[in-house]
């Protein structure tokens, strides 16, 4: 009975070292995700923000038209 419970400690604290590195494995592929989700929504909204710059400076241009029109 003694070397079962030998055997059994033996092999549970051979398999926790693996648990560990696939669970920071694990972590470290959710971080990249994340990242990458990160990067590409900062892309999206500086893209956002240039064309509502462009938006708002065309329209300028029309209002300065329209009362260079009016004079």
């Amino acid at each position: 009975m003694r070397k079962f419970n030998v055997l059994v400690v033996v092999a549970f604290a051979a398999a926790m070292p693996g648990c560990g590195v696939e669970s920071a494995s694990t972590a470290a592929t959710a971080a990249a995700i994340k990242q990458k989700e990160l990067e590409a929504g900062r892309k999206t909204l500086s893209e956002a923000e240039k064309k509502i710059g462009q938006s708002m400076e065309q329209m300028q241009q029309n209002v300065q038209k329209s009362a260079d029109g009016e004079k």
